[in-house]
């Protein structure tokens, strides 16, 4: 099981799992704990049981232990969407690319055991808790010095430490992230661990993050990871801790809370439940508005400004956030008369290039650093001055670095174009990267850089319809602009889940048959080759816009 921490009031709907006070129940910590380098020592290693606190037998080990750390974290951000991942059995489905950040972080942890080696591995199933219990505190009884997914049950609450190192009577709690740096959300990931082991009798006095070292360089992988201490902050967390997971309990205990809609819904990540919770909220809401920052956004909201309808003239709003409140005040299609002489700057032959990528978390091809981004597919539609247009695409084969074949590729597809259209200055990044990549051909991809127009930016200086709802992504602004084109009907219709196929195509190929690779291929080229088309079409309709006059709403 797995639960998070929130704040939200609670009600009577008995949960899933038995709650009794002597197991489940959580007492409150003194506010004036030890510090870190203070807290007493564990009972000795030879002792018959570990010891929970001074002197509290071991704790019993219920079959439901109640929550997870994982649903304690999730409980952080909102105790609504702790109930439903608790209560409700009709939970969203992973997608693909969310498993692929979950794959990632799970190899990141195990290539982090090496970086700390010479450990005992708690290898039991992930839901085998009680087993994992028992294993953990043999290899205590043990005097193992340093142990992998160490597995703690306390007051109702169950986690993993990632790498728990023992020095003499004290304990050193290592969750590894495959992060490149500490974010605040790991803060209370590590805080709820080592509440919990120190509530199972364990000595915790250090706490560490190990995340990926941004600046580690491929092929030397020996400085992968850093470590950095996160003890004092994870003290100060623990201080509001105990009466947070009580309160978590006691929500749990009764009906789906009432939580209005807020920051938290997007923070420390996007809720899978956001469709629930913001099915009701007002059309055209404040958060969307171009630009503006979420504390603005939020306090407009709660001085009661909840929609763009809504904002006083006191907002200064930019050039893009002021055409979109007139689009959205006049329900009307807003072109502004430049949008002709922008585009008459397009020189043909055109090009209409995308990429696709993959940046893997740890890096695996010469040169690159933790997520470099390599492109591994391009989509290229070339269109002559007479309007006919022809598409040349490429797609990597295998685990070999793709960038000097891609290169190459790419260099003769957009070779004659005058303008070679992209939407957004993703591409361009990517061929100043391939061109540092590629020496070989670092002239040519400078010219072709040279040649490059960001399409979205001629859209967000001259466009906006009320349905891009404050984005200019292609995917809100193709629907808005170009209805009858759609992803819809594709295999992969996402970015994200592209790149995650890219990923499990590329590198991971031999666990597929021939007849998987041969169909992801197929799929991945033709969510690609929709990219540039799309660009195809919605360049035709700019200019059909411009030439009505610009100058709506």
């Amino acid at each position: 099981m797995t639960l998070p921490l929130g704040r939200g009031p609670g009600g009577g709907v008995t949960p899933p799992f038995h709650l009794d006070r002597a197991t489940f129940g959580a007492r409150s910590m003194p506010r004036n704990r030890p510090a870190v380098s203070q807290v007493r020592p564990t009972r000795p290693a030879n002792r018959r049981r570990l010891m929970v606190g001074r002197d509290k037998p071991e704790e019993p080990v219920a079959t439901s232990h109640g929550l997870s750390k994982s649903r304690v974290c999730s409980g952080l951000q909102c105790h609504k969407k702790l109930w439903w991942e608790v209560h409700d059995e009709d939970l969203p489905e992973r997608d693909a690319a969310t498993e692929f950040i979950l794959n990632q972080g799970r190899e990141v942890g195990e290539l982090a055991r090496n970086h700390a080696p010479g450990g005992v591995l708690i290898d039991f199933p992930h839901d085998a808790y009680l087993e994992r219990v028992r294993a953990t505190r043999a290899a205590l009884r043990h005097g193992t010095r340093r142990i992998y997914e160490a597995s703690f049950l306390a007051e109702g609450v169950f986690c993993s430490i990632d790498i728990l190192e023992r020095e003499g009577p004290r304990f050193t709690a290592v969750e590894v992230k495959s992060s490149t740096k500490v974010k605040p959300e790991h803060i209370g990931d590590v805080a709820v661990q080592v509440h919990v082991a120190r509530r199972a009798g364990v000595n915790v006095t250090r706490a560490e993050v190990m995340h990926l070292n941004r600046a580690c360089t491929h092929p030397d992988l020996s400085d992968l990871f850093v470590r950095e201490d996160v003890s004092p902050r994870v003290e100060a967390f623990l201080l509001d801790l105990p009466p947070e997971l009580a309160a978590q309990f006691a929500m749990l205990a009764g009906p789906l809370p009432e939580v209005a809609i807020g920051r938290h819904c997007f923070a420390p990540r996007d809720c899978p439940f956001l469709e629930r919770c913001w099915a009701e909220a007002p059309e055209h809401h404040v958060t969307s508005l171009y630009g503006i920052r979420s504390d603005a956004a939020w306090a407009l909201a709660g001085d009661g400004h909840e929609t763009i309808l809504d904002l006083p003239p006191s907002v200064r709003l930019s050039a893009v956030a002021a055409r979109q409140v007139r689009a959205v005040r006049s329900d009307a299609l807003i072109v502004e008369r430049g949008l002709g002489a922008a585009l008459a700057k397009l020189d043909a032959p055109l090009a209409y290039l995308d990429f696709e990528t993959v940046g893997p978390a740890v890096p695996v091809w010469p040169g690159c650093h933790p997520y470099t981004a390599v492109p591994v597919q391009f989509s290229c539609h070339v269109q002559d001055r007479r309007g006919g247009v022809a598409h040349r695409s490429w797609l990597a084969e295998g685990p070999g670095d793709p960038r000097p074949a891609l290169a190459a590729a790419l260099v003769a597809a957009c070779r004659g174009a005058k303008s070679v259209l992209m939407y957004t200055r993703y591409e361009r990044a990517r061929i100043r990267d391939l061109a540092d990549a590629v020496p070989a051909l670092a002239d040519a991809l400078r010219d072709l850089d040279g040649r490059l127009v960001d399409l979205a930016a001629v859209v967000r200086s001259h466009v906006y319809h009320p349905d891009f709802g404050g984005s200019f992504s292609i995917k809100d602004v193709l629907p808005a602009l170009v209805p009858e084109l759609s992803y819809g009907g594709l295999a992969i219709n996402d970015g994200r889940w592209a790149s995650a196929e890219l990923y499990r195509l590329l590198l991971k190929g031999d666990s597929m048959t021939p007849e998987e690779r041969a169909t992801l291929r197929a799929d991945l080229l033709e969510y690609c080759k929709m990219d540039t088309w799309a660009m195809v079409k919605l360049l035709e309709r700019l200019r059909e816009l411009a030439g009505n006059g610009g100058a709506r709403g």
